[in-house]
């Protein structure tokens, strides 16, 4: 197996933690999404969608979108469990984990591409005021992230998982942009430190 990664973007970094906790290490090529490596034909070809991270097989086929190859992960190595241990802890986890991606993740994306610069592309649309709008929204899900820590460890209950991982980056993505966890977030910004000291933060 070979991942297609750009070491700069949040949701390789999601694969790279992953593989981490699992242990596994695997071959790397990074796609220079700035210089648009990512809409090549030749990119093209392996992920029509042209985004990272994508994940080639040994048998010369590929799988793209981030939970979608950490699924895969899973069903390889199991251990230890990322996605949940039984049918109500797997929805838990699969629940937090849609949570994080799309209140917080992705409106952070939407601020990123709208709000500012993006990675400079002069002919792509861009509705500032959307832009500022999600940045509001991805405040409100810290702010709801906080609320779940305080009667929990890690964000899906007891046990670091997917959720955990998405949250990191997501909240390390919301720094990046300038956007620091909101005053009187303790609990999140407890387990920020917790979690970033686990040594696949550093994947």
């Amino acid at each position: 197996m070979k991942l297609y990664d750009t070491e700069s973007l949040p949701n390789p970094r999601r694969v790279r933690m992953f593989l981490a906790e699992k242990k596994l290490d695997l071959p790397r090529e990074q796609v220079d999404v700035i210089a648009g490596q990512h809409r090549t034909p030749e990119f093209l070809a392996r992920n029509p969608d042209g985004t990272v991270p994508l994940l080639e097989l040994d048998d010369g086929s590929y799988i793209s979108e981030t939970v979608a190859i950490s699924r895969y992960i899973e069903e390889r190595h199991p251990q230890p469990a990322l996605l949940g241990r039984g049918p109500e802890e797997k929805a838990v986890v699969e629940m937090w984990q849609r949570r994080v991606e799309h209140s917080l993740m992705n409106t952070l994306v939407a601020y990123f591409h709208h709000a500012t610069d993006g990675f400079g592309e002069a002919d792509r649309y861009r509705n500032r005021e959307w832009g500022e709008h999600n940045r509001k929204m991805a405040i409100e899900a810290m702010q709801r992230l906080d609320r779940q820590l305080a009667k929990n460890e890690f964000v899906a209950g007891k046990t670091f998982s997917i959720a955990d991982i998405t949250a990191l980056c997501a909240v390390d993505l919301a720094k990046a942009l300038g956007i620091d966890i909101p005053a009187g977030c303790t609990h999140l910004g407890n387990w920020h430190a917790r979690v970033s000291e686990r040594p696949s933060a550093a994947a």
